[in-house]
């Protein structure tokens, strides 16, 4: 860690305390006696864990519905929680690890693949991507779709750093609930990548997107697939489990239902190419890393001393050959594993219907 680093940690740490100080357990609502997809009351623990990224203290639990096998955080996070955890969570406390654009690598490949599965059915004029953080999605497709106009929406600073870049033409800031009704009608494709799973409320979301779509337009998600036989196996060590950053995991079926009531129809559904060869290297990044001694943050009592920095300088690199090799295994397991239930990622295309009311083509 740099110096100017370490005085910026040190520099928040006092408000950071004096929050913690207040208890954690004030981040969190009510606890659900009920499923918030389909009213069951037939929950059960799927896991209790910590946050195992950036170790703030706190313990977060998972239930899973016994009648629509809905996954969601109980208790669920107020928004000053979900602030507090995801502070510092994508830059570092010192402002000094940026999120990496997409390149050339199997991401890159991932997200072209998506874009790709929409253009065989139609070539959109207007594009939205929710949640677009700096816009490297939209750089990204526009390979495929050089005449697509694209714009995004976000909730953090790197949102005009995109439009800056020219990566969108507009960028509108805040969720796509709170932007619909400005929106709405107009985009004929939209995005949501990895959106569902962090919203307080999927179906909020979705309604927001039927909203802003054209009758006609074409609606791509991508999100995690609770029902994937990783999960089960590496449980909290699952990378898409994340707590407390996942609020919800929406099973295939539940989601399908879900838009064909809004009144879209499924076109397509892709479980195979959405996989992300991830989920063994995660999982022995997040075990290991949890081992380490302890980084030098400012929700840390106190500042880590001169050793233990050392220390935990030396366990990083001890770390990347096992790290390494469960990636490479990841990769190489991957056509296999992706045939026999361990795809953790599902993508599905609707295509929105006409409105109720419109009148019917002559």
């Amino acid at each position: 860690m740099t110096t100017d680093a370490a005085q910026q940690v040190a520099a928040r740490r006092p408000a950071y305390l004096a929050e913690l100080a207040l208890g954690t357990e004030r981040f969190h609502e009510p606890r659900r006696t009920d499923c918030p997809w389909c009213g069951s009351e037939r929950l059960r623990v799927r896991l209790r864990t910590t946050d195992l990224v950036q170790h703030k203290p706190g313990s977060f639990t998972l239930d899973r519905c016994g009648d629509c096998a809905h996954c969601f955080q109980n208790p669920r996070l107020t928004p000053e929680g979900m602030d507090f955890y995801r502070r510092d969570f994508r830059d570092g406390p010192g402002g000094r690890e940026p999120v990496k654009p997409f390149g050339a690598g199997a991401a890159a490949k991932r997200r072209l693949a998506a874009v790709r599965a929409l253009a065989a059915l139609d070539e959109p004029e207007c594009w939205l991507d929710v949640d677009t953080g700096a816009a490297h999605f939209p750089a990204l497709a526009r390979r495929v779709l050089p005449y697509t106009s694209f714009d995004g929406t976000d909730r953090g600073a790197g949102l005009e750093r995109g439009v800056r870049r020219g990566r969108v033409e507009e960028g509108h800031r805040g969720s796509l609930p709170e932007l619909a009704g400005r929106l709405a009608g107009r985009y004929d494709a939209l995005s949501m990548f990895h959106t569902l799973q962090r919203s307080p409320d999927p179906r909020a979301e979705l309604g927001a997107a039927r909203t802003v779509l054209r009758p006609g337009g074409h609606l791509l998600i991508e999100a995690p697939d609770p029902e994937c036989r990783a999960a089960r196996l590496l449980g909290r060590w699952w990378a898409s489990h994340r707590q407390p950053r996942t609020l919800h995991l929406v099973p295939l079926a539940n989601l399908r239902q879900e838009l064909t009531a809004l009144g879209f129809t499924v076109v397509a559904v892709e479980r195979r190419t959405a996989h992300a060869p991830v989920d063994l290297g995660a999982a022995v990044a997040l075990f290991l890393n949890c081992r380490m001694p302890a980084a030098d943050v400012p929700w840390r009592p106190g500042p880590a001393t001169p050793l233990q920095l050392k220390l935990r300088r030396a366990a990083r690199w001890a770390l990347v050959p096992p790290v390494l090799l469960a990636r490479a295994l990841d990769v190489v397991l991957a056509p296999l594993l992706t045939r026999v239930g361990f795809s953790n990622t599902y993508r599905v295309v609707a295509r929105r219907g006409p409105d109720p009311t419109a009148p019917a083509a002559p």
